[in-house]
């Protein structure tokens, strides 16, 4: 999507990010005033919503003012970097395109990757998502690599012929019809899988900040995505009228299907694709469509969906994000499981896309992936619930008069007062025990 361009060449605006967005943080500046940059080159860092992103400079010149400041919010279409008075490039004239980076026009063998020749604003950071050649990963954007996983091909693998050696879409073309150079594959990564309830997962690694010797207390600035996070919570605390029910389900038989199916899959299998399932199935029945809705209190209005769009909610080491699963109503419970870890690893190293993080209608939060049975979970403002699975525990089940040790599962469904009561959150609830008591019945799609 094309930018707003100054009528002085020397005067480079923040490109329209081409995601609706009218302002994005800035993070950090990777050049200094009086640098000499390289079209291509990275300037500066910048965070929008909870996308990062690296912006790079348009032409070849000497930075003589950069505006803003670590923290700052810029808006689109400002003055973002000057440069020295000087001769533009001689498409200076032609549309600033946030999306492209080369003035010159592409050659049919690369008008298809256009769109990934080290983009203004749809390249997320390299040091977080392992994109730096220094460490012997490829540089690609976050669609070439989703482009390269789907293909089943390991991006570190393929050689790039892109702007500064990244990775196109082509080079991932090429290489999955054997046509593309390929390079000594990088060390096997770990097999990502869904956390389980065996053990507790580890606490994501959290950047510390140590009081000095001699200081009582450090402040710490509220910036990136803990400040969006709080932005939306405080949103949602404000807007929506909470409040929680909360029980737990007997998933012994749930356990033992899980392991049977872990055998027979070679895959790694959580109860937690066996909970989204129960939810879609209850959200996808006429009697509970109530929940799987979002408020839109601009237009006073409740909209229900038709669709179960999930949200899942992933622990990071920049703070808490709600990837979302499109249509998991329409998955079975091994889909659920894989797309689980493939959103929540693209979350964790931050190469998801936007169009990823927007659009859930039900929200899921793993809390007893670390500790803790019952919980009070924030809503997804504008959704009208979530569900809050805690840590499963051995305890005393009474079934038929007869007593016995099972696993118990401690659920949490936290909801808008305003548009659902409270029986019929109670009855939603009661409804997802029982499927995850009877977890056959998961198996299979909640909506063929």
């Amino acid at each position: 999507m094309a930018g707003k361009v100054s009528s002085d060449p020397n005067i480079f605006l923040l490109p329209d990010i081409g995601e609706g967005l009218q302002e994005a943080e800035l993070v950090k500046w990777l050049v200094s005033v009086g640098d000499t940059v390289e079209e291509g080159q990275d300037m500066a860092e910048v965070e929008t919503d909870k996308a990062l992103a690296e912006i790079p400079s348009p032409r070849n010149g000497v930075i003589k003012e950069l505006r803003g400041s670590a923290g700052d919010k810029i808006q689109v279409g400002d003055p973002f970097v000057i440069y020295e008075g000087g001769s533009a490039p001689a498409n200076a004239d032609s549309k600033q395109d946030a999306e492209l980076v080369d003035p010159q026009p592409p050659s049919d063998d690369v008008a298809a990757d256009e769109k990934d020749q080290g983009t203004v604003v749809g390249k997320v950071g390299d040091d977080l998502v392992g994109a730096s050649s220094a460490d012997g990963k490829a540089l690609a954007t976050p669609a070439v690599r989703r482009m390269a996983r789907d293909a089943g091909l390991d991006i570190n693998t393929v050689v790039g012929t892109g702007l500064g050696g990244r990775v196109t879409k082509k080079d991932i073309e090429n290489a999955a019809a054997g046509k593309g150079a390929s390079k000594k594959p990088a060390a096997p990564a770990r097999r990502e899988t869904t956390p389980v309830y065996d053990t507790p997962a580890p606490a994501p690694k959290r950047e510390v900040m140590p009081i000095p010797a001699g200081q009582e207390t450090v402040a710490i600035p509220f910036r990136g995505v803990r400040r969006k996070i709080a932005e939306r919570l405080r949103h949602s605390v404000n807007n929506a009228v909470h409040f929680t029910v909360m029980d737990e389900a007997d998933i012994t038989e749930l356990n033992i299907l899980r392991k049977k199916l872990s055998a027979a899959s070679g895959e790694k299998v959580s109860p937690l694709p066996f909970v989204a399932s129960a939810i879609c199935n209850v959200m996808s029945r006429d009697e509970f469509r109530a929940l799987n809705a979002t408020v839109d209190d601009a237009n006073e209005q409740i909209v229900q969906h038709r669709a179960v769009h999930l949200g899942i909610a992933a622990d990071t080491d920049s703070g808490l994000m709600v990837p979302v699963i499109k249509d998991c109503d329409g998955l079975g419970v091994l889909e659920i499981g894989r797309e689980v870890a493939r959103v929540a690893r693209a979350a964790r190293d931050r190469s998801i896309g936007r169009d990823e993080l927007m659009g859930s209608t039900f929200t899921l939060s793993n809390v007893g992936s670390h500790a803790g049975r019952f919980a009070t979970p924030i809503i997804n403002y504008p959704e009208v619930g979530i569900l809050a699975a805690g840590r499963g525990r051995e305890g005393m089940v009474v079934k038929n008069g007869m007593f016995r040790v099972g696993m118990l599962l401690p659920l949490s469904l936290a909801c808008d007062h305003r548009v659902v009561d409270g029986a019929t959150a109670a009855l939603a609830l009661a409804e997802i025990i029982k499927l995850l008591e009877n977890p056959e019945s998961l198996l299979a799609p909640a909506r063929s």
